[in-house]
């Protein structure tokens, strides 16, 4: 008897801290996508040209500090640019002139959304428009061109930099005496 009372006791343990496991990611999720986003914070729409990168749940940071996260994201059909709500802590009072980029930590790190503020004396309220914004790098492109050596020594004729039509150097055969 006192074998299968201490079988189950263990096996309520186990299965107690796998419910508290569950409820824990339940809840990280839940606020890091957005969902549990402060009720009171400013709300205000980035204008991107491109937002690759960027999700909802995405930080947002001033001087690598995060003061909000990116609390939705749609296409705008008439300007055809990623339109980004930001969800800022409303005690931190962002100038309204600010500009927002789209950063990355490093080579392999992640993406967020960096605020540079500006001069402007008022805050940014809810419902207001960053326009002044910088998109994410296409970082395989940028690679693919160092690769390819394109846009940096093509002459006009359209043939690569460094000689002929397969953008090989050609040599002249040795002369053997």
């Amino acid at each position: 008897m006192r074998g299968v009372m201490r079988e189950n006791l263990t096996e309520a343990l186990v299965g107690l801290v796998v419910v508290a496991l569950a409820l824990w990611f339940a809840i990280f999720a839940w606020q890091r996508t957005g969902g549990g986003s402060h009720g009171a914070a400013v709300r205000v729409t980035a204008l991107f040209p491109n937002a690759t990168g960027v999700s909802v749940g995405t930080d947002v940071r001033i001087a690598g500090l995060k003061v909000g996260t990116v609390a939705a994201q749609r296409l705008d059909p008439k300007t055809w640019q990623a339109e980004v709500i930001l969800a800022l802590d409303p005690s931190t009072r962002v100038p309204a002139d600010s500009t927002a980029v789209i950063t990355s930590e490093g080579l392999l790190g992640g993406t967020y959304i960096q605020l540079v503020p500006g001069a402007d004396q008022a805050p940014l309220k809810n419902g207001d428009t960053i326009v002044d914004t910088q998109g994410s790098l296409d970082l395989m492109s940028l690679i693919g061109q160092f690769i390819n050596k394109t846009g940096a020594g093509d002459d006009k004729s359209g043939a690569p930099a460094g000689g002929g039509a397969s953008g090989m150097m050609e040599t002249a055969p040795a002369s053997g005496k």
